[in-house]
């Protein structure tokens, strides 16, 4: 009653909706990087929202069914088949004992994620399955440790046909350039007039120093004005201003708590959207109102979790 691990691929990891009631303590969150995507996922085939999923990053993963299921794949076009038929993610998948799933690399975006019908048997690690590799928390051993060849994924079997698939509406595009909301908080005062035309006018390449605890950009250097501040602690999308004048994102594994000034904070849904760009592509960023925000998260948490 399990997916056997043939191939793992760079990066795959099981995720639940994350760890929380910890980061006084200097534990992050985790999480999956990509909230729409992950939740969709266990909508599609009616499971509880914080039902355990593999997060896939960049493909190369291969999993065998030994009993019958349902999946979902959401997220990126991680070219994935199922035995040699090619699938398209945002819909659900009856699978058979035997059946080989595969994920190959993007086609559009950088994560999918793989829910199975009723979530896989993970036991719980602070509360959470939510792997977090910097930190050697959660997984399927309780350590930190990415999905590994040899490893099984427990879960109940399903046999009924089963067929849901996601409105095109509500699917995202995952290609150019994204704009994405940022909330004028933290130190965003200390920032001049001129600093913060410069931050919004201009367009962010993502470098090549991205992870799951934040996406470093690269472009026009962003100088604060005021002395240094005191640590505190740090919310997702928090965006962070180093000497260097070159942004970082903060997101799902990052620490708990930084002493560079920051600029404001990405809007968390925004962060969905972010969390599937890749080394290269281009971003900007625009100001936008909190009670906004709310308001868009209020409707967001009463579609999936009411």
């Amino acid at each position: 009653m399990s997916f056997d691990i043939i191939k793992c691929g760079m990066l795959s990891l099981l995720q639940d909706y994350g760890r929380y009631g910890y980061q006084r303590i200097g534990v992050t969150s985790g999480g999956p990087m990509d909230e729409h995507a992950f939740l969709w996922a266990n909508k599609l085939l009616d499971n509880v929202a914080n039902a355990t999923q593999i997060e896939i990053t960049f493909g190369g993963l291969v999993l065998v069914a030994t009993k019958s299921t349902v999946i979902a794949i959401t997220g990126a076009d991680l070219g994935a088949h199922i035995n040699e038929k090619a699938v398209k993610p945002w819909r659900t998948y009856n699978i058979s004992v035997g059946d080989t799933i595969t994920f190959n690399q993007p086609n559009t975006g950088l994560r999918a994620y793989l829910a199975v019908k009723g979530g896989f048997h993970v036991e719980p690690h602070l509360g959470s399955s939510a792997t977090v590799v910097r930190e050697g928390i959660g997984g399927i051993q309780r350590n930190g440790v990415k999905l590994e060849v040899g490893d099984k994924l427990k879960y109940t079997p399903y046999t009924n046909q089963y067929f849901r698939t996601v409105s095109s509406h509500f699917i995202p595009d995952y290609s150019g350039t994204i704009e994405l909301g940022v909330i004028p908080s933290y130190q965003f005062d200390g920032f001049s007039k001129h600093q913060t035309n410069i931050f919004f006018s201009s367009t962010y390449e993502i470098s090549n120093q991205i992870d799951r605890m934040g996406y470093r950009l690269k472009g026009e250097a962003i100088t604060y004005d005021d002395n240094g501040i005191i640590s505190e602690g740090i919310s997702m999308g928090a965006v962070q201003i180093p000497q260097d004048g070159q942004p970082i994102v903060l997101l799902r594994d990052r620490q708990t708590i930084g002493g560079y000034p920051k600029i404001g904070c990405v809007s968390a849904l925004d962060c969905n959207l972010l969390a599937q760009k890749k080394s290269g592509d281009t971003i900007t960023f625009k100001l936008i109102d909190l009670q906004h925000e709310q308001g868009r998260r209020c409707i967001f948490n009463r579609f999936f979790f009411d």
